[in-house]
């Protein structure tokens, strides 16, 4: 496909979210609110800031994107399917025995998963590693980290952060997605994390704070990670909606983890399309 006729980011960003909805329809659950929410920064960060290859995802040359979320693979795999790495078709072996899309993030399994999760809090420490490895082959590869909120919670993720300071490591992204919402409830009741750009920065950082679900504003945001001559790592804050593109599940208190009805599948999807439309 050519580049004039390739899909825009946000056209990715539904369809991401359509990969998403039918492969919790799958399973009849599935931590669907945060992968709508991401859906929109999952786009940006495929089809417009990362160097990778789809059909060699292992290249050498590639960005490293780590998921350290390991409950976000839904998402995750929306996006390696909109990106071409696996295959739509296997959308409905979501979370079934011997499939490539586990319902937590499993490297060994899904081609394009750099990292295994599970336990919250490992990725950026990870990331951290990575980056260091990646100078000392002189690579100009980037790696990029996806987590949560609610990892903000965990002391290594602070040790991390502090380490890519130390280390000057302005090969590292780090994106932050702010949902607001964790098991327990609310974020910022469970251990307020704010003024959350201020720590970011008093730990050397590159800082921005973005709508997260406002392309134009994510494609600034990446531009400027990734060009800004300041030898520090970069962390781009995303505020995001919980469940954005379906109203009514936009709407549900109890978002962590969505329960939705066998019905509610076909309502998201025309939910979504309708939302297209308009």
């Amino acid at each position: 496909m050519s580049r004039a006729n390739a899909p825009s980011l946000a056209e990715r960003a539904r369809n991401i979210r359509r990969h998403a909805l039918r492969m919790g329809e799958v399973q009849g659950q599935g931590y669907i609110a945060q992968a709508l929410g991401i859906a929109d920064v999952l786009a940006v960060a495929w089809f417009h800031a990362l160097r990778h290859r789809p059909e060699d995802p292992e290249w050498e040359g590639r960005d490293r994107f780590l998921l350290s979320i390991g409950h976000y693979a839904i998402a995750f795999y929306a996006g390696l399917i909109e990106a071409g790495v696996i295959p739509e078709s296997e959308i409905e072996t979501y979370g079934t025995d011997d499939s490539r899309l586990p319902m937590s993030g499993m490297a060994a399994y899904t081609p394009g998963m750099e990292m295994s999760g599970g336990s919250l809090g490992l990725g950026l420490g990870i990331a951290v590693g990575r980056c260091l490895g990646l100078k000392r082959k002189g690579s100009d590869s980037i790696v990029l980290n996806l987590m949560s909120d609610g990892e903000l919670d965990e002391g290594p993720t602070w040790e991390a952060a502090m380490s890519a300071g130390h280390y000057q490591l302005n090969n590292l992204i780090c994106l932050v997605d702010v949902n607001r919402m964790q098991a327990d409830g609310v974020s910022t009741g469970v251990l307020n994390f704010e003024p959350l750009a201020d720590k970011w920065a008093a730990f050397g950082w590159h800082v921005q704070r973005v709508d997260g679900n406002d392309i134009p504003a994510l494609v600034a945001a990446f531009d400027a990670a990734r060009n800004t001559p300041e030898p520090k790592p970069r962390v781009i804050i995303c505020d995001t909606k919980m469940a954005k593109g379906v109203p009514f599940l936009e709407t549900r208190e109890k978002s962590h983890f969505l329960r939705v009805e066998a019905h509610e599948w076909a309502l998201a999807l025309a939910a979504l399309d309708a939302g297209e439309r308009a």
